[in-house]
C-alpha cells in the first residue's frame, strides 16, 4: 500500500511538473508574437500664409577657362662644329713631341703623359686629337696598348 501510495505521488508531481513546463513555453510563446503598435502619424506643418520672397537670381557666369600657355620658344640648335682639321701625317719620334704636347698640356702629371704618348705615338704613328678621350680615331695599336699592371698605355 504504501507503494500505491508513493507511486501516486510521483505520478502527480510528474504531472503538475509538465504542466508549468508547459505553461512556460506557451508564456513565451505568446510574448514572441506580441503586436508593437504602430507609430502615430505626424502632424503636417502649416505653411506661412505669404511666402518669403526668393533672393535675386544672378545670371550664370561663364565657365572658366584656364589661360592658355605660351608657345614654347623655337628651340635652337648649336652651331655646328667642323671636325677637327686632320693631325699631320708622323713620321718620326720628333714629330710626336708638339702633338704630345698639346694632348698632355692640361694633364695633371704632364711629363708622364709626354712619356707615354711619344711612346705610343712612336709606335702607332698617331696621336688622337684633343686633351681627352678620341683614342678610337687612332686604330687598336693606340686603344689596345697596356701597361705591366694591364691598364690601358695611351692617354
Amino acid at each position: 500500500m504504501a507503494s500505491k501510495a508513493l507511486l501516486f505521488l510521483l505520478a502527480t508531481l510528474l504531472q503538475l511538473a509538465s504542466e508549468v513546463s508547459s505553461n512556460e513555453k506557451e508564456k513565451r510563446i505568446e510574448m514572441k508574437y506580441v503586436k508593437v503598435p504602430e507609430p502615430a502619424t505626424p502632424i503636417p506643418v502649416k505653411a506661412p500664409p505669404h511666402p518669403a520672397p526668393a533672393p535675386p537670381v544672378k545670371s550664370p557666369s561663364p565657365p572658366y577657362k584656364p589661360p592658355t600657355p605660351a608657345p614654347a620658344p623655337p628651340t635652337t640648335t648649336p652651331p655646328y662644329k667642323p671636325p677637327s682639321p686632320p693631325l699631320p701625317p708622323v713620321k718620326t719620334r720628333k714629330d710626336c713631341i708638339p702633338l704630345c704636347g698639346e694632348r698632355c698640356k692640361l694633364h695633371s702629371r704632364t711629363n708622364l703623359c709626354m712619356r707615354a704618348c711619344i711612346t705610343c705615338c712612336d709606335r702607332c704613328k698617331c696621336v688622337p686629337p684633343g686633351t681627352y678621350g678620341n683614342r678610337e680615331m687612332c686604330g687598336k695599336c693606340y686603344t689596345d696598348m697596356k701597361t705591366h699592371n694591364n691598364k690601358p698605355k695611351c692617354p
